[in-house]
């Protein structure tokens, strides 16, 4: 396979969104299998690249969420000339689309938004009827146009790295001799996708006292909530690992976990991603438009006539649809999951 064979994809910008990405990496590698499959995607999500086997290469571009680095864009576009025979942009912003054009990839497969036309030059039509998952959304634009029926998303597999693993288990100090539940009560989208603290802290006091051990997981800016979910379930076994760990370590301790306790967050679907059960919970958001990726999994939804906003606060300030969900049923479903662990050989 020669370099100019190659396909550049313009990742997105959310840790969730691209997890879900592998399916369409997936998608293209089963259909293509000698095609090297390049991702342009934020720094932070380089080394969770490297665990998805069908990405060959991640390409950091060096520009913020919002920034629109024109000059940028360009310098980085004309460093990738002459290297790629296609690219697919999975965002559907005008920026999003410019390093390909600038790198004058003959055909640039995208949305139709945003003043993209002749930026784009393979323009699919956005139907958000048909296309009513973001995976799905990502699936349409690597099949060809005439193809009318979407192919069911692979579900993505991310890559486990045993000898990391041993590594940041040693270096927490962490207890394998227990049942592990994770919890991960963080959501970068803002309130109106998080549980209550206290019901996460009062599900891991409970989980403790039935001897788990419960690792709370979560990124640097999620440290306090972590600590102060610790503090409130004030019970041995409660650890608050958030902010004391990449993203990539994240990955590992997932996969030791027996059941993972989420808000709709990048988190949840990492932990879709290596196999460990999850039991999801939805506020704002909705399990038809961000699933966990997987049968392996519990919703909780409460699906009431508000819902779903897709707000980052609440837009009535009563929060019912978080509210509502109690933590006995969320224990019951995680008590459930751990019981069948306890039954194995």
């Amino acid at each position: 396979m020669t370099a100019i064979g190659k396909l550049l994809v313009v990742g997105p910008s959310w840790v969730g969104d691209m997890v879900m990405a592998q399916s369409l990496y997936r998608l293209l590698k089963a259909r293509e299998p000698a095609r090297a499959i390049d991702v342009l995607a934020p720094a932070w999500s380089l080394p969770l690249l490297e665990r998805m086997p069908e990405v060959a290469r991640g390409i950091e571009l060096p520009l913020g969420h919002r920034e629109l680095g024109i000059g940028a864009r360009r310098r980085l576009g004309r460093s990738l000339s002459g290297q790629y025979a296609r690219a697919i942009v999975l965002p559907r912003s005008f920026k999003s689309a410019l390093v390909p054009w600038f790198a004058g990839i003959a055909r640039r497969t995208g949305f139709r938004g945003e003043w993209r036309y002749g930026i784009i030059n393979d323009i699919r039509p956005f139907d958000p009827r048909r296309l009513d998952q973001t995976v799905r959304r990502f699936i349409a634009l690597g099949v060809e146009p005439g193809e009318d029926v979407l192919p069911e998303p692979p579900q993505p597999r991310l890559r486990v790295d045993r000898d990391a693993q041993g590594a940041v288990v040693a270096r927490l100090g962490l207890d394998l001799t227990k049942p592990v539940a994770a919890l991960m009560p963080g959501a970068e989208y803002g309130p109106a996708k998080q549980w209550p603290p206290k019901y996460f802290a009062s599900l891991a006091g409970r989980l403790a006292a039935s001897g788990a051990n419960v690792w709370i997981l979560g990124s640097g800016k999620e440290a306090p909530l972590g600590r102060e979910i610790a503090r409130a379930a004030n019970a041995a076994g409660v650890v608050s690992l958030a902010g004391e760990t990449a993203l990539v370590e994240a990955v590992d301790l997932l996969a030791l976990a027996d059941v993972a306790v989420s808000n709709d967050s990048g988190l949840m679907h990492i932990a879709a991603a290596v196999g460990t059960h999850t039991v999801a919970i939805y506020g704002s958001s909705t399990p038809d438009f961000t699933p966990p990726l997987t049968a392996n999994a519990t919703v909780h939804y409460r699906r009431l006539s508000c819902s779903p906003c897709f707000e980052r606060e609440c837009p009535l300030k009563h929060l019912d649809c978080l509210i509502g969900i109690g933590v006995d049923e969320v224990h019951a479903s995680v008590e459930r999951k751990l019981a069948t662990r306890a039954q194995r050989p």
